[in-house]
């Protein structure tokens, strides 16, 4: 398997080379040069590390001995609180949750983040390299990421996260971890400023040989963490009859940064038969105005109760862009760099029109955010997060065929949010066993300005050599 840049300009790369890469050299992001198709034979019975190792095996190649991989995968999955790693729970008649969240820091991100730290330390080790891991997080994504590579002996990880503007459990869950290759570093401004700060070091050519050590990044705009997500839709359809050859089956995905969605559209292109994809935004809805206008367009980042969720620029949408442009790549870079620009891009009409074929979306403020907590709870005695609940939400709204199941994603534990969870529903939830005295150990972190020189600096004193 050979990997292209979305915006053309860089070379092709395999899987263990876009692994350590993250971002394209050009800028873009990596995509497969084609599309695989998911292997026959699977079925709903077969344990989610199996189908894992399955579906993932055509991006790996023949980079990683088969059965290495597939130790790796099972190595992954092992660490999962829950037998079946994504179980399926019904909320209503063809109304269903998948659990993402039972993985050490208690979100989706784990999910793919276990397995990516441990590709990461067995390609490093082969090649007797390590490297620094930048990412930016709006809260669950540096969590997982530090927990799926704080064991890893080649590898140091710096994560960006907006000052104030993640959950108390969040913080806590990047700014507690003793060990010496993890540094949190709290930005003063937004999720997209840490994002674009994680780019422009990417871009800094000068930076990068000061640091001497190569860069790679964990947030979705690395491959590996796309791919990795991929395997959960593919276990939830199995469950319920789908699959290749089987019935459809929907999917209502609470998302900001549309690599959570993009996952499911990849198993799609693979030959996973998908009824509909519908995006739940919050008040930050620039997916949501994009599908009604065929505009994206940014505006300012709102707080909100699914701070995951509060952003501007979804990096992830880069990928499915270079799709309706007829993987023309330099077409992708004109109009990245326009939008960049002007802070605005409009589609094409039958660009729109293939857009819309597929997906939806739905704005879900705080006040149907907290009502849709209240009624889970009431009506199938379950407590959800605030993010998932817009998923439920957005689901409701936009569920266009009611005899396809249609499966919303549970992107965390509802213990991550238990203020917006209390509010609603008048219940604390507790944090499971693993986590208790997360509130008494100390905390180290470090809070720079906005400024990609002082982020620059402190990374180039910090990181081991």
């Amino acid at each position: 398997m050979r990997y292209l840049s979305t915006r053309g300009a860089a070379p092709e790369l395999g899987f263990a080379d876009t692994l350590l890469a993250g971002l394209a050299d050009d800028g873009g992001l990596y995509v497969p040069a084609e599309w695989p198709t998911l292997q026959s034979g699977l079925h709903g019975g077969l344990p989610y590390a199996e189908v894992a190792a399955a579906v993932l095996a055509p991006f790996v190649g023949d980079e990683i001995d088969p059965a290495e991989f597939t130790a790796i995968v099972a190595d992954a999955y092992d660490s999962f609180r829950h037998p079946a790693v994504c179980p399926l729970v019904e909320l209503d008649a063809n109304l269903w949750i998948a659990e993402l969240f039972h993985g050490p820091t208690l979100a989706f991100k784990d999910v793919a983040l276990q397995l990516v730290g441990r590709l990461f330390d067995h390609v490093l080790a082969r090649q007797g390299r390590r490297l620094v891991i930048v990412g930016a997080t709006s809260g669950d994504t540096g969590s997982a990421a530090i927990d799926g590579v704080k064991a890893c002996q080649h590898v140091d990880i710096v994560i960006l996260y907006p000052e104030g503007r993640v959950s108390e459990v969040q913080r806590r869950q990047m700014t507690t971890v003793d060990a010496p290759n993890v540094y949190a570093v709290a930005v003063s401004g937004t999720f997209d400023d840490c994002q674009d700060l994680v780019k422009a070091m990417f871009a800094d050519t000068a930076f990068r040989d000061r640091l001497g050590t190569p860069l790679s990044a964990v947030n979705s705009i690395n491959w590996a963490r796309v791919a990795a997500q991929t395997v959960y839709y593919v276990t939830t359809a199995l469950a319920l009859g789908g699959g290749p050859g089987g019935r459809p089956v929907s999917f209502a995905v609470p998302t900001g940064n549309f690599g959570n969605v993009l996952a499911g559209w990849v198993a799609e292109r693979m030959g996973l038969p998908v009824g509909q994809f519908v995006i739940g935004s919050n008040r930050n809805d620039i997916l949501t105005r994009w599908l009604d206008s065929g505009t994206m367009a940014t505006t300012v980042v709102l707080p909100s109760l699914s701070p995951s969720m509060d952003i501007q620029f979804s990096s992830n949408v880069e990928r499915l862009l270079f799709e309706l442009n007829g993987r023309d790549g330099g077409l992708t870079a004109e109009q990245m760099r326009r939008f960049r620009a002007s802070g605005s891009l409009a589609l094409e009409p039958d660009q729109y029109a293939t857009l819309t074929a597929r997906f939806s979306g739905a704005r879900v403020d705080d006040d149907a955010t907290i009502a849709t907590i209240a009624a889970v709870r009431a009506d199938a005695g379950l407590l959800v997060d605030p993010h998932t609940a817009v998923g439920i939400a957005a689901a409701e709204a936009r569920w266009l065929d009611r005899s396809i199941p249609m499966v919303c994603l549970a992107t965390a534990h509802p213990a991550k949010f238990p203020d917006a969870v209390e509010r609603a529903t008048g219940v604390r939830p507790g944090l499971p066993d693993h986590l208790a005295g997360l509130f008494e150990r100390p905390e180290r972190t470090t809070v720079l300005p906005n400024d990609l020189a002082a982020v620059e600096g402190y990374v180039e004193r910090a990181v081991r050599r």
